[in-house]
């Protein structure tokens, strides 16, 4: 039923449509006039009357898929089909064609075709690629179109530019490929045989002798131990020989082609010429020396007969069996073993030993897992002692040993990697400080307190004295920086003299320094942390060698030990003043050292550590933020109170240090994150109004700091206070680490 002519209903074809191009139907060829259009659609695109649609290239049938284009879904896919032609041989007799077989490769992406004929030996034709990739048009009157996926199939003729090619089978994928798609295959045909190519196989045949020659193939070896060498370490003694003496050699055994070679080891001032070999490479004979041989005598092959004339047309016969041969052996790798005599040219010679690559040849080859060397080397005679001279006292001892150690005198070689980890590293000086004393009767030098310290990186000392007011003596440097010698040793002698190191310092010690008594009575707190941490190094800190020593007392003295304790700990607290304890080990008979009674003090003290000076903190912080005009403190208000979501006026600790860093707040990070430590509550949240108020020095100033406060605090940013001295022991704990349990004090 026809459609009303209604609004929205129209009969105009070109409603909706927006390509009214034109076609070119008509051309000059020649000069002349003519229609070359015939296939090309009308207006628009649009199929004239008659026309049919022409694919332009293969369609394939839609399946399940991502609908992709075929140059991308069918890339680097290609069939494969098995084709030959006929070519005419018109100027031979012996053959009147070819039968020439190729290989047709169709790209299923752009419809291109490649033939390829694949290279026989001595073909004597130019074969490979016959056809290069690209578009194949179909033959007359269809030379307009394109081959495509569905013009090949199995036992089919197609036509290349007038060529016939007969395709005779395909791979395992084309097949499958073509079966998917729907095409019916022929069943597989097969290639005719070659008449020239059968001929030239006859006559080949015919040239290979019925009993062929023995093959000596030593390609295979040679390919598989290219480059392989066996090396022994042998021993000759040719002693009984006049002038003769023992030899030592070295063998090269070449796996390529069973050679051997030998080089001699000329030892220095040996007083022999030094030969480039012992023994030229080559097969080295067992039963040597051999008897000479007339030419003709060692052959290959043995003839034994000849028909026809000599030369040219003659033909002779071989001794297969080689009964006139001469065998001779020669040494393989496996009559090489470690203690084996091998005869080289009448010279036994001993194998001793072979180095890794050998060893590992062995195991691998012929199992042997044990290869004991032979010794054949006397031992070499004790090198004399070198005589130096004694010291000559003009520079270092260390510098005139050097001048005496050759020609060229040159500096002392100095500790370099000792130089590098002990150096000044930041805070850390690596030096060892301690307090000193002068030894004397004199009341003056009795009062004198002096700094010794002992520089790590090259084990020097250095003395200074410290100023001290009304004293009658300038202070200042005591001894220059340098080593100095232990005392009682004589000054022009061979051996080096000995010095002081790190190990002879420790308080409590006697030091004669350049004929001056000292006693060291105290060190720093750098000093006795660096020598308990290193106590494989100092013994006077080694803990575990206290405590063994306060072991080995009896039983009495424990008795009194503990005895001293409860007397002068009434209250049971378990501990006690330092100056009983120290009284307490200075009268024991185990004979510690003063260091070794520090050093124990300072493992069992009681350290009470003092409350924060939490206005010092705040008046140092104001202090920075009015030298540097900061000023900010109602935007930072702001940006707390933005950021508080709950309004209950807290912050983490991360969000205020992120909100101070956005502002640049011109303090150090040490400091403010003390200062955040110390608003935070028990939320660990920071009270942000108490920290900017804390903070705001134009609205709550706080009394000014003074220098050496600020400078105080500033050495230890957490706000605490220097390690305090030893004071108080924790006797209880002693006891029980000493004796090895909590023992009741008041029981004994």
């Amino acid at each position: 039923m026809a459609l009303p002519m209604l609004p929205g209903n129209s009969v105009n074809r070109n409603l909706g449509k927006d390509k009214f191009h034109k076609s070119q139907h008509f051309d000059y060829s020649n000069g002349v006039a003519m229609m070359v259009g015939t296939e090309k659609p009308g207006i628009g695109g649009d199929l004239l009357l008659g026309q049919s649609a022409r694919a332009k290239y293969s369609r394939f049938p839609k399946g399940e898929g991502s609908g992709a284009p075929a140059w991308l879904a069918f890339d680097k896919q290609v069939l494969c089909f098995d084709a030959y032609f006929n070519e005419d041989v018109p100027q031979r007799r012996e053959e009147k064609y070819r039968v020439r077989k190729c290989k047709i490769y169709f790209y299923l992406e752009d419809d291109t075709i490649q033939v390829v004929e694949p290279e026989f030996k001595n073909s004597g034709i130019p074969q490979g690629t016959l056809i290069r990739r690209h578009r194949i048009p179909l033959p007359a009157p269809k030379d307009d179109c394109f081959y495509n996926v569905h013009h090949f199939n199995i036992n089919q003729e197609v036509v290349f530019y007038s060529r016939n090619f007969m395709i005779t089978d395909c791979d395992p994928f084309t097949r499958n490929f073509l079966i998917k798609m729907g095409v019916r295959l022929n069943p597989p045909a097969s290639t005719p045989a070659d008449p020239y190519t059968t001929l030239r196989q006859e006559l080949e045949e015919n040239m290979k002798p019925l009993r062929p020659y023995e093959r000596l193939d030593t390609l295979k070896q040679f390919l598989e131990h290219d480059r392989q060498v066996l090396r022994f370490y042998c021993y000759w003694d040719d002693s009984e020989s006049m002038f003769g003496d023992p030899r030592e050699l070295i063998l090269h055994y070449f796996l390529a082609d069973d050679t051997m070679e030998m080089y001699e080891v000329v030892p220095p001032n040996s007083g022999r010429d030094t030969v480039p070999k012992f023994l030229h490479r080559g097969k080295l004979p067992k039963h040597a020396p051999i008897p000479k041989r007339q030419p003709g005598e060692i052959t290959d092959r043995t003839v034994l007969n000849v028909f026809g004339p000599v030369g040219q047309g003659g033909r002779y016969i071989l001794d297969s069996l080689k009964t006139g041969a001469l065998e001779e052996e020669f040494y393989k790798d496996s009559d090489l073993t470690i203690g084996a005599v091998i005869n080289v040219w009448g010279r036994r010679v001993l194998i001793c030993d072979c180095d890794y690559f050998t060893k590992e040849y062995y195991r691998s080859k012929y199992g042997i897992e044990d290869f004991p060397s032979i010794s054949y080397k006397a031992s070499p005679p004790p090198k004399p002692a070198k005589q130096v001279p004694p010291y000559t006292g003009f520079g270092s001892e260390e510098d005139s040993l050097c001048s005496c150690q050759g020609l060229l005198p040159k500096p002392p070689q100095k500790d370099f990697k000792k130089l590098m980890e002990k150096d000044r590293q930041g805070l850390v000086s690596n030096v060892l400080r301690f307090v000193g004393k002068m030894l004397t009767d004199s009341p003056v030098d009795k009062e004198r307190v002096f700094i010794i310290c002992f520089y790590l990186t090259d084990d020097t000392i250095a003395v200074f004295e410290p100023p001290q007011r009304n004293s009658g003596v300038i202070g200042g440097k005591f001894l220059e920086r340098g080593r100095v010698k232990k005392p009682g040793q004589e000054l022009f002698k061979s051996e080096m003299s000995e010095y002081f190191t790190a190990q002879d310092l420790y308080v409590g010690a006697h030091l004669l320094l350049n004929s001056q008594p000292f006693q060291l009575v105290d060190a720093d707190d750098f000093t006795f942390s660096y020598m308990e941490q290193h106590a494989d190094e100092f013994p006077k800190a080694n803990i575990g060698t206290i405590i063994s020593k306060v072991k080995s007392i009896s039983e009495e003295q424990q008795k009194k030990v503990k005895q001293f304790f409860t007397m002068s700990d009434p209250s049971s607290t378990g501990s006690l003043p330092y100056e009983s304890f120290r009284t307490l080990l200075a009268d024991l008979d185990v004979e510690l050292s003063e260091h070794e009674i520090m050093t124990l003090g300072r493992v069992y003290s009681v350290r009470q550590q003092p409350e924060v000076n939490v206005g010092l903190m705040l008046a140092v912080a104001q202090d920075h933020l009015k030298k540097k005009n900061f000023e900010k403190f109602s935007e930072m208000i702001q940006a707390f109170t933005h950021e508080d979501r709950d309004r209950c006026g807290q912050l983490s600790s991360k969000e205020a240090r992120i909100i101070c860093k956005a502002f640049r707040l011109p303090l150090s990070d040490d400091l403010l994150r003390a200062l955040l430590e110390k608003f935070a509550g028990e939320s660990e949240k920071i009270d942000y109004h108490a920290f900017l108020s804390g903070i705001n020095w134009r609205e709550n100033p706080v009394p000014a700091v003074l220098p050496e406060d600020t400078v105080k605090f500033d050495a230890d940013w957490r706000g605490e206070a220097p390690e305090p001295a030893v004071k108080t022991i924790n006797y209880s704990l002693l006891l029980e680490d000493v004796f090895g349990s909590a023992t009741n004090i008041n029981d004994s």
